[in-house]
């Protein structure tokens, strides 16, 4: 995919690339630059949410701890599977990267590796991923990480993102598989509890990301992205963010008689629910009455994160506890 930018040639490589950093080699081998430009190129921020759901969903498929090895074997597969589906979600966003403060510096904008580097990166991340699942854990993962990146780099990246406002809420579909993988790899099939935690994060997704996109909808806007924050009133945003984070709560407590959870799993999905809903409320609120003082999206974006934490280390705690 191009964005119809001249780029020079790289002279030892042949790829078309942007600017060269000094940095770039260091006698023929990759540069600490170089390294670290392919670590930001699998997002791992965003890995690290996906880890912190998978590890309490094997928990408490294993109905308490599921074996070392499983753990970090499913872990590890998770994380080159994201890592692939993020990297070559920049591979395709790259044009657009290039047109959005917040993204300008990654590795494909800034020159540090090429479109070549990226794109073959990508794809030996996620061949690895998918034969270590079949080979170290089981087919069932193995097919839905296969499943998860997929889902993530065409329907949601090539499909949807930058052609509905409603983008962002089939693209949580993808964001949500990694507890569908965690129970998979410990039982080798699927049940109605990580179909339940499958949906909490399903809903969450909205909820968290809007607010992002509220901050930087000028960004999108210039990218020609239209999130709904792009192509909606911020109070009509805010409102549909309040019905999300119904739903998300309400699913997390549905999880209590579908997995059998207890009564510390519950008061915690009850309090952090409350806490949760009184922050996307206190959002409608400033979107209602924006001569009050800003809108500070951010506290809900980075309050959404906290929020989806503690419900899952309370999913993690609760097998484990005398019932």
């Amino acid at each position: 995919m191009s964005d119809g930018t001249h780029v020079p040639a790289d002279p030892a490589s042949g790829d078309a690339q942007g600017p060269l950093h000094p940095a770039a080699t260091t006698g023929g081998r990759p540069s600490r630059s170089k390294l670290l430009a392919y670590v930001a190129l699998t997002k791992p921020r965003i890995i690290e949410l996906l880890l912190i759901t998978t590890f309490p969903t094997m928990i408490l498929a294993a109905d308490g701890w599921p074996g070392t090895w499983l753990l970090l074997a499913t872990l590890l597969g998770g994380a080159l599977a994201a890592g692939s589906a993020n990297a070559f979600n920049m591979y395709i966003d790259r044009d657009i990267d290039r047109l959005m403060n917040r993204t300008k510096q990654r590795p494909l904008v800034t020159g540090e590796l090429t479109e070549r580097q990226a794109i073959v990166f990508a794809t030996a991340l996620g061949v690895v991923s998918v034969a270590w699942f079949g080979l170290v854990v089981n087919g069932a993962a193995a097919w839905l990480a296969l499943a998860a990146i997929l889902l993530y780099v065409v329907f949601y990246t090539i499909v949807l993102k930058r052609r509905t406002a409603q983008n962002i809420v089939w693209g949580g579909v993808a964001g949500a598989m990694p507890v569908l993988i965690g129970w998979a790899a410990v039982t080798g099939t699927l049940a109605w509890a990580p179909v339940v935690l499958f949906l909490v994060i399903f809903f969450w997704t909205p909820p968290h990301y809007w607010p992002l996109s509220m901050k930087f909808k000028k960004d999108y806007a210039r990218a020609g992205v239209p999130m709904l924050p792009v192509v909606a009133a911020d109070l009509a945003v805010a409102r549909q963010i309040i019905y999300y984070a119904v739903a998300t709560v309400a699913t997390t407590l549905v999880l209590v008689p579908v997995a059998g959870m207890g009564w510390v799993y519950t008061a915690v999905a009850a309090a952090a629910g409350a806490w949760f809903l009184y922050s996307t409320a206190q959002l409608y609120r400033r979107a209602r009455h924006p001569e009050r003082g800003k809108l500070a999206a951010m506290k809900v974006f980075h309050g959404s994160i906290t929020y989806l934490s503690v419900v899952f280390v309370a999913v993690a705690v609760d097998p484990f506890l005398p019932y």
